[in-house]
């Protein structure tokens, strides 16, 4: 089968506010969620900063019964999956219960509970341990608790992938609905902040401040130093264009294609060559049937990490050479280097390509990019077709391609 993939509904627990219109409203006002951390005493870091969710209650979407057994991120995923449920407009109930799934990505899971139960068992022993926390501590502890609090019986799948876990679900839950074996698939992912988190990253330096400038995120700027920190939890309700169609559902945007490729680099680094970066885009666009030139805006993965940036770059200027430059944005200028951030930043684009309007890159003061980035404030134009890219540690690539459902 090749059936159409369409996007009809989106949940976000993000750190610019929890919810489609909030999120909304401040990705394209222009307003950043990153901010002094309140979670837990930096005092010790040299980093201070991070994109947290405030605001969050999930008692406003989960159970009692069910939220004491979850963690964290699993209350982040969960809620995430109700919002995007109900934005469908679909009841998990109904009578296609059983082709209804969810297909998660978490670049590190539940790193506040796995910390939690590995101090308990070496310090006072297995039988110290709270049995609770231990289904938290696999990575697929949030797509389980969200299908058993939904009721979900379809596909559950979870995809670990470092900073392309979520476009990797998306293309995967994208490819189960082609196939016939699913007619609805919840896809994004999520990760969360937690101290060991941080001082995992800031012990890499891979943080911003890696020298004696001010902490900032700055997306494909000639003055970044490193990413600053981020969390949150973005799925998109993913339909047949068939189902969409014979419930009269609202669409916000097609996804017509999807590019997977990698390239040898060190595990916690980034390879010279774009090739991997460029063979991914080469995919999405030959996929969808289109051309580099009908593109016409980008949301890229670059976080202001010094190496990142410059070989997204590379490989962005290569793949548009020579065609008509696309509006280019970056959304972790605003949010923070949350690692599983595809979900949220595929949400972005539908709504982009409903809206007709692009968020600006904050953060972005001197390009190291030569093509047309959207700086200061949101951009309104026609977009016809968006591509949402993925650059991981250690040579994997993934892009993403949205368009305008006709």
């Amino acid at each position: 089968m090749n059936r159409r993939v369409v996007v009809t509904g989106m949940g976000l627990v993000t750190p610019l506010g929890i919810g489609r219109t909030v999120f909304a409203d401040n990705l394209f006002g222009g307003v950043g969620g990153i901010r002094p951390i309140e979670g837990f005493d930096t005092t010790s870091f040299k980093s201070h900063l991070a994109g947290e969710v405030r605001h969050f209650s999930p008692m406003d979407f989960i159970s009692a019964r069910t939220l004491r057994r979850m963690d964290r991120l699993s209350q982040m995923v969960t809620a995430s999956a109700c919002m995007a449920l109900d934005d469908a407009g679909i009841d998990p109930y109904g009578p296609k219960r059983n082709r209804i799934g969810i297909a998660m990505g978490t670049a590190f899971g539940a790193t506040d509970v796995a910390t939690q139960f590995a101090g308990t068992l070496f310090t006072e022993g297995p039988r110290r341990v709270n049995p609770i926390l231990v289904p938290n501590t696999v990575m697929n502890a949030p797509a389980g608790h969200a299908a058993i609090e939904l009721g979900l019986r379809g596909i559950n799948t979870t995809v670990n992938h470092r900073e392309a876990s979520a476009e990797t679900a998306i293309a995967y839950a994208a490819s189960q609905i082609r196939q016939g074996r699913a007619d609805v698939v919840l896809a994004g992912g999520g990760d969360i902040l937690s101290p060991f988190f941080f001082t995992v990253l800031e012990r890499f330096m891979a943080l911003s401040p890696q020298n004696d400038t001010k902490e900032q995120a700055r997306p494909f700027d000639r003055h970044r130093h490193g990413p600053v920190a981020g969390e949150g939890a973005g799925l998109l309700c993913l339909e047949s264009l068939e189902s969409a169609r014979s419930r009269r559902a609202a669409i916000y945007c097609e996804i017509t294609g999807w590019g997977l490729a990698g390239s040898p680099a060190p595990a916690n680094d980034w390879p010279d060559d774009p090739a991997g970066q460029v063979l991914s885009l080469q995919k999405a666009v030959a996929m969808a049937g289109v051309r580099p030139a009908d593109i016409d805006t980008v949301s890229a993965a670059a976080n202001g990490g010094i190496r990142s940036d410059r070989l997204e770059a590379l490989a962005l200027e290569k793949f548009f050479k020579g065609v008509k430059p696309p509006a280019v944005t970056a959304l972790k200028g605003a949010t923070g280097e949350n690692f599983a951030s595809g979900g949220i930043r595929a949400a972005a684009m539908a709504l982009s390509i409903h809206a007709g309007i692009v968020p600006p890159v904050l953060g972005l003061a001197s390009p190291i990019i030569a093509l047309d980035v959207v700086k200061t404030t949101a951009r309104e134009m026609t977009v016809n077709h968006g591509v949402v890219n993925a650059c991981a540690s250690g040579g994997t690539f993934a892009t993403l391609l949205f368009s305008r459902c006709a």
